[in-house]
């Protein structure tokens, strides 16, 4: 049986989803233009070197 001191806790709503804003990662923050650069930078990079033997 439950003694009267036990908590008792409420389940929680949102049914399991998740707000993946609220959680803070330990990556590195990289902001969406770096992406791109580096994204664009690799793209002519293997262009490069595709074409230039």
């Amino acid at each position: 049986m439950a003694k009267k001191n036990d908590k008792i806790s409420m389940p929680q709503t949102g049914a399991g989803l998740v707000r993946y804003f609220d959680e803070e990662s330990l990556g590195p923050k990289l902001a969406p233009e770096h992406i791109i650069v580096a994204t664009i930078i690799l793209a002519i990079f293997c262009f490069v070197l595709r074409y230039s033997a």
